[in-house]
C-alpha cells in the first residue's frame, strides 16, 4: 500500500498522516487490526473521490448525526432539540410546517388545520427566537429544510444568532434552498423559476462573502426520490441541479472556486443496499470530473461532493411500524458504506405521525449502533474493489450520463438552460411519474414484495403509541403571531417591505440584507412573501398531456 515513487498510494499515506485521528482501537472485535484502507488502485482523500473525500474518512471524525426535528410550536421544537443533543446528536436539522413551507403565515386561511401539523411553525423572528433559545448557535451547525422562502429564514437565522452575540461569521449549518427540485418533485415553489434562482444566487452570495462556514445550498435529491424517481435520476438530476447552480453562480459574477466549496448534497438512502452505495460513490465522482472538466474548477474543496443523506421515508410502512427499524438500519448501513459526511435515520412512526419522543431515540440509537459497534467506521470504503459494488458504481454512472447529455441538448449547451426547459416541458415530473408507476404496478402485481404489506401481514393490527397535535398548538400559534404584530412598529414593517420590493426589482441588489432588516422590524414570513410576489409574480405548473 506505500512506496517511495510517488505514487497515488504515497500520496494517500502523506495526507492520512497528516489527518488527526479520533481514538481507536482500530481493530476487530477479536482483536486483529485493520488498515484504514485496502486496496491498490485509488485512495479517498483524492480525486475523483470515488472511495470518500476524506483521507482518514470516519477514523478522524464519525458522520454527523443530524436528526430532523420539528412540531408544535418552536418552544415544543426547541425542548426536542435539546432532547437529542442530550442523547448524543452532533448537530440540529429543522423540519417547518406546511405553511411555513409555503410562505404563508399561521392566521393564513390557507393554513388551517395545518399549523405545527408536519413541522415547526414560524411566522417571525420571535419564533425563530424561541426554536433556539439557549442553544448556542456558534458550537452547533443547524440545517434547515426550507426551499421557497428560504432566505426569509435564513435570515431570520442570522438575526437570531447576532441578537444572542453570534457572529454571522461564525455560523455554520445548511440552507436546503434547493428550488431546483420544487418544480421537478416536491411542488412547494412559490415564485417562478427563474426569480427563485435569483434568491438562491443572492444567498451564495453573502454567504461566500460574510459566512465561510455555512452551506448555501443542500443540492436535494432526497425529495425527487421519494417521489418516485430510480436511483439513476435521483442521482442525475440532483448533480444536474447542482451544475445548473453552478453555472447561475457563475452567471452572478463569482468565480467556481470563490462558492463550489460550500455547495453540499442531500441523497435518500432507499432499500436497495448495493445500488445505493453504488449511486453514493459515483455522485463524487461524476461531480469531481465535472467540476474539473466542464467548469474549470482548481480547488480541490470545489470538487469534493459532500454530502448529507436521510433513510428513505417512503419505504416506511403503517403495517408493522416497528419493522421500519430494521429497514433504516440498513439504509443507515449504505450510507456510511457510501462515505455520507451527515446523516438523519428515520423513526419507525414516521408513516403514521410525526416522530415520538421514543421512536427519534431509537432512530439516532441506531446510528451510533453503526459508528460504535459495526465496526464500519474503521475501513474507509470498505466495498471498494468488489466486482459487483464498481460495476454497480459504473452503471450508476453511465446512465446519469445519459441523463446530463438530453439536459445539455434541450439547454443547447447550458446545463442550467436544460434544466429550465426540463421544468417547462415536464420532463422531470414526466420521469419521475412513470418510474413510480412501475414500481407501484410491481408490489401490487406481487412480483416486489414489501414485507408486511403485500405478505408476511400477520401482525400488522399492532397499535403504536403516537405524538398527537392538537388544536390548542394552532391556539397557541395564533396567539403568539397576534401578540408580535400588535407590538411591532406597523410603520417600521411597511418601510422596510418597500425596501424589499426596490431590491426585487433591481437585480444589482443583493437582497438578503434588506430581508435581515425587515426580519429585525418583525414582518412576517407572509408579509415579505406577498412583497416579493408583488415584483417575481407566482409559479403555476402547466399541465403536461
Amino acid at each position: 500500500m506505500t512506496d517511495s515513487s510517488g505514487s497515488p498510494s504515497q500520496e494517500w499515506k502523506d495526507a492520512y498522516e497528516a489527518s488527526p485521528l479520533r481514538e481507536g482501537p482500530f481493530e476487530t472485535m477479536s482483536g486483529i487490526p485493520l488498515d484504514a484502507v485496502y486496496g491498490d488502485a485509488e485512495f479517498p482523500g483524492q480525486f475523483p473521490y470515488t472511495r470518500g473525500i476524506h483521507a482518514s474518512m470516519y477514523r478522524s471524525r464519525f458522520w454527523t448525526m443530524r436528526m430532523f426535528a420539528g412540531f408544535g410550536t418552536a418552544e415544543d421544537t426547541n425542548a426536542r432539540f435539546k432532547e437529542l443533543l442530550r442523547a448524543g446528536g452532533t448537530g440540529l436539522s429543522t423540519a417547518f410546517d406546511m405553511p411555513t413551507l409555503m410562505g404563508r403565515d399561521s392566521d393564513d386561511e390557507w393554513a388551517l388545520g395545518e399549523v405545527g401539523r408536519a413541522g415547526v411553525a414560524i411566522d417571525t423572528l420571535d419564533d425563530m427566537t424561541d426554536l433556539f433559545a439557549d442553544i448556542d448557535l456558534g458550537g452547533v451547525s443547524t440545517s434547515m429544510t426550507i426551499n421557497g422562502p428560504a432566505a426569509i429564514l435564513f435570515a431570520m437565522y442570522v438575526a437570531v444568532a447576532e441578537n444572542s452575540g453570534v457572529d454571522r461569521s461564525r455560523l455554520a449549518g445548511t440552507l436546503q434552498n434547493d428550488v431546483l427540485k420544487e418544480y421537478q418533485a416536491q411542488k412547494e415553489y412559490i415564485f417562478p423559476p427563474r426569480p427563485s434562482m435569483r434568491l438562491v444566487t443572492d444567498v451564495v452570495s453573502f454567504t461566500t462573502e460574510q459566512m465561510p462556514r455555512f452551506n448555501p445550498i443542500s443540492i436535494s435529491g432526497y425529495h425527487i426520490r421519494e417521489a418516485g424517481s430510480t436511483a439513476a435520476e435521483e442521482l442525475a438530476f440532483t448533480l444536474a441541479n447542482g451544475f445548473a447552480y453552478v453555472e447561475a453562480g457563475v452567471a452572478a459574477g463569482l468565480s467556481v472556486d470563490e462558492f463550489a466549496p460550500r455547495l453540499s448534497f442531500f441523497f435518500n438512502s432507499h432499500i436497495d443496499f448495493f445500488e445505493e452505495i453504488g449511486k453514493f460513490r459515483a455522485a463524487r465522482r461524476i461531480w469531481a470530473r465535472w467540476l474539473s472538466e466542464r467548469y474549470g474548477a482548481v480547488d480541490e474543496r470545489s470538487m469534493k461532493c459532500r454530502f448529507h443523506t436521510q433513510t428513505a421515508g417512503v419505504s416506511l410502512t403503517a403495517q408493522q411500524p416497528e419493522v421500519n427499524i430494521a429497514r433504516v438500519a440498513m439504509q443507515a448501513m449504505a450510507a456510511v458504506l457510501g462515505g455520507s459526511q451527515s446523516l438523519h435515520t428515520d423513526s419507525y412512526d414516521e408513516a403514521l405521525a410525526l416522530p415520538s419522543e421514543k421512536a427519534a431515540r431509537i432512530a439516532l440509537r441506531t446510528q451510533q449502533v453503526v459508528a460504535h459497534e459495526s465496526g464500519v467506521a474503521s475501513v474507509a470504503d470498505p466495498l471498494g474493489g468488489s466486482d459487483y459494488v464498481e460495476w454497480m458504481t459504473n452503471e450508476m454512472e453511465r446512465q446519469a450520463e445519459e441523463i446530463f447529455a438530453h439536459l445539455d441538448d434541450i439547454g443547447n449547451g447550458s446545463i442550467l438552460e436544460g434544466v429550465y426547459a426540463g421544468i417547462d416541458n415536464g420532463y422531470f415530473v414526466g420521469t419521475i411519474a412513470d418510474s413510480s408507476y412501475r414500481f407501484e404496478r410491481a408490489v401490487n402485481a406481487g412480483q416486489r414484495i414489501i414485507v408486511g404489506v403485500n405478505d408476511f401481514t400477520d401482525g400488522s393490527d399492532d397499535q403504536t403509541e403516537l405524538l398527537q397535535i392538537d388544536q390548542e398548538t394552532e391556539n397557541i400559534q395564533l396567539k403568539r403571531l397576534a401578540e408580535t404584530m400588535q407590538q411591532r412598529n406597523d410603520e417600521i414593517v411597511e418601510e422596510s417591505l418597500s425596501v424589499i420590493r426596490r431590491a426585487a426589482a433591481d437585480s444589482s441588489t443583493n437582497l438578503v440584507p434588506p430581508l435581515i432588516e425587515a426580519v429585525r422590524a418583525r414582518a412576517t414570513e407572509g408579509e415579505i412573501v406577498h412583497a416579493l410576489t408583488d415584483i417575481f409574480g407566482t409559479y403555476v405548473e402547466a399541465a403536461i398531456v
